[in-house]
């Protein structure tokens, strides 16, 4: 059983857990996940890794409340204990002296991206940071980036808080001669990063989580097309080339189980365990 040491509302729907797993905290670095199930019954959901203490034996992960397992796991209390968290699972992230780097995290994903922008400060790097969200309410680990960022920059889809899109990306590119862009948060946003750093030939480097299930490449749920080629995200990612995906073909694969998720989801808030 791995229980949860300490539970942090980030935002509406948003938590971040510290998870008492000490083999995996001993071996997880940036950009690597794990994969968490609830119940005997519960469907695997992968959840990338925000933060490891090694000497406490601990592991962080943010979560947003979007469907029937991830609203299951934020009805969770501190000193709760779920019995599966498989990891670390993934490739780490690449982490070296590129330069200036901007490490570019939207909604739930500002707590993964700080922990990428943690190691590529440590290494030698200027961050220019940038977290965004749909509103400025749903902005999350504004504090932690701001302390370890050189620069930082808010954008919300609204215009509530700071920039509104991330059409200014263009402009900070341009003007801050940047070496290497890493972006984490919805596909969408994903997208548009690296649509705007292809044309200025900055390597974007973004991370994909599709569906999982295995989390191991043996099921094939996740498989994304990136330069004419099938990967499979939880083997050969999470970190991949952001000029290189076909985000049409990930966006469509997303949407394969969404009638199954929503059904899910109103079951078990009526009290349901399974259906």
């Amino acid at each position: 059983m791995y229980k949860i040491e300490t539970k942090r509302k980030l935002a509406p729907t948003i938590n971040l857990f510290t998870f008492s797993a000490e083999e995996v905290a001993a071996k997880a670095k940036p950009g690597q996940f794990v994969i968490i199930r609830l119940d005997e019954d519960g469907e695997r959901i992968p959840l990338t890794i925000a933060n490891v203490d090694k000497e406490q034996g601990t592991i962080s992960v943010a979560c947003h409340e979007v469907g029937k397992t991830t609203a299951q796991l934020g009805s969770l209390k501190e000193g709760d204990a779920i019995p599966n968290l498989l990891g670390p699972l993934g490739k780490p992230a690449a982490i070296e002296k590129f330069g200036t780097v901007l490490c570019v995290g939207g909604g739930v994903m500002a707590a993964p991206i700080h922990f990428k922008a943690k190691a590529l400060r440590e290494a030698g790097n200027y961050v220019i940071g940038v977290v965004g969200a749909a509103t400025k309410d749903h902005l999350v680990f504004l504090e932690e980036m701001s302390k370890t960022c050189n620069e930082l920059y808010i954008a919300t889809d609204d215009g509530s808080e700071g920039y509104k899109g991330i059409d200014f990306l263009k402009d900070l590119i341009t003007k801050k001669k940047i070496d290497r862009v890493v972006a984490e948060g919805p596909v969408l946003m994903l997208k548009a990063v690296a649509d705007t750093t292809h044309p200025l030939k900055i390597p974007t480097v973004v991370d994909l989580i599709p569906t999982m299930i295995d989390g191991m490449g043996m099921c094939g749920a996740c498989r994304v097309g990136v330069g004419g080629k099938m990967l499979f995200a939880c083997v050969d990612g999470l970190e991949f080339d952001g000029h290189q995906v076909d985000f049409d073909e990930l966006l469509a694969r997303l949407k394969t189980y969404t009638l199954q998720e929503k059904v899910a989801k109103v079951f078990w808030e009526e009290g349901e365990k399974t259906i």
